[in-house]
């Protein structure tokens, strides 16, 4: 009976389910040095941490003065070296009319220094906007329109596709001693282009690509010999074009096998 009642006891011990031990300080040390690493952070922050005693602007100033850019972002500055949201700053001074790029970095220990970039207008848009020279509308409502620029105008959702199309023809035209004073896209698609000496060419709206290439190849170098008898060139038609002379008079050329023949005609026609 006693034999049995020890085997009981063995097994009920050797049932039992033993949990390992750890000890506590394993587990309290190395969170307590994560929680002094975090403390003694957030305390060196806040002893080195120091007002804001000085702005440096650095930039070619012409539409915006370091003032302006000074207001856009005083109320950040309060926060200290280090607790100045400086990508915070960079967005709002690159949100001023005529900024086209900012950098905003910390100077220690009380610095901050400012780099920015002017927008370069390339071209009016409209009546009184202007683009950038990457067909970008930066400002809608200029007070000051510099004459000398070319005009282009369409709808506003579309200015970069009308700014490309200037570029491209103006970088062909320039060496035939030609330039572009206007491009016009209206609300049907339709492209119309002034040269600098007054000759008008309508592109109207279909295969417009290629009414360029063929006025491009050869209807710019009739223009460089008669400009001052051109009034305009009309580019809407499926085989050919035709002139339009300042007297009234109009020569088509509608045979494209026939160019060569109809570019010697049209240089001695009025």
């Amino acid at each position: 009976m006693a034999r049995k009642q020890a085997r009981r006891r063995k097994q009920k011990k050797a049932g039992r389910l033993r949990m390992p031990s750890i000890p506590i300080a394993r587990i309290l040390t190395p969170a307590a040095a994560i929680l002094i690493v975090i403390a003694t952070y957030h305390v060196t922050g806040r002893l080195l941490d120091r007002p804001i005693e000085s702005i440096a602007v650095n930039g070619p100033f012409q539409r915006v003065t370091p003032l302006q850019i000074e207001e856009a972002i005083s109320g950040d500055l309060e926060s200290g070296f280090f607790g100045a949201d400086v990508g915070l700053m960079q967005e709002k001074i690159q949100g001023l009319a005529w900024i086209d790029r900012a950098t905003v970095a910390r100077r220690w220990p009380d610095r901050i220094a400012i780099g920015v970039t002017e927008q370069v207008p390339a071209a009016i848009w409209g009546e009184s906007g202007l683009l950038n020279v990457r067909g970008e509308l930066f400002v809608t409502e200029a007070r000051h329109i510099p004459a000398e620029l070319p005009r282009l105008s369409g709808p506003n959702d579309r200015s970069d596709e009308v700014a490309r199309r200037y570029l491209a023809i103006r970088e062909q035209l320039i060496p035939l001693g030609l330039d572009v004073r206007r491009v016009h896209l209206d609300a049907r698609g339709a492209w119309d282009i002034t040269l600098t000496n007054g000759v008008e060419i309508r592109l109207g709206r279909r295969d417009v690509d290629e009414r360029t290439s063929l006025f491009l190849d050869v209807v710019a170098n009739i223009i460089t010999g008669r400009a001052a008898d051109i009034d305009y060139v009309d580019m809407r038609y499926s085989n050919g074009f035709t002139i339009g002379w300042n007297d009234g008079a109009t020569t088509p050329t509608t045979e494209p096998e026939k160019d060569d023949e109809a570019l010697l005609a049209l240089r001695g026609t009025p």
